[in-house]
């Protein structure tokens, strides 16, 4: 078994779920060389973000992430974790990161978690 399915393994089933839904989103001629892992790396950045702005906390008691209410800039998002990529040598373009926060977005839409705009 290959690191990339270890951590497949690893994850909720929500969240296997949701990193099959961003890979099967993603364009093919888009998704270059990006794995599941490298979806994974997005989205934990992501989370990174978020905490960073005060957005979200991890609850000591749980160890799950709580979500919490505020507008998210998805542009200084997007370079945060642009910037986060090019420090773990991700070879991940800033198209390809938008279309991961695109596909994150839309599947949050389809199971409740946000309102549409």
């Amino acid at each position: 078994m290959d690191n990339n399915s270890i951590e497949m393994a690893l994850l909720e089933p929500e969240e296997r779920e949701l990193v099959a839904y961003i890979d099967q989103a993603i364009p093919a001629a888009d998704k270059g060389a990006m794995t599941q892992d490298d979806i994974l790396f997005v989205l934990d950045a992501m989370d990174d973000y978020l905490e960073a702005q005060g957005l979200a906390r991890v609850d000591k008691e749980t160890g799950e992430m709580e979500y919490l209410d505020g507008e998210v800039d998805e542009t200084e998002q997007l370079n945060y974790v642009l910037a986060a990529a090019a420090r773990n040598n991700r070879a991940l373009t800033g198209v390809q990161i938008q279309l991961i926060q695109d596909a994150e977005l839309q599947y949050g839409i389809e199971h409740g978690y946000y309102e549409a705009e």
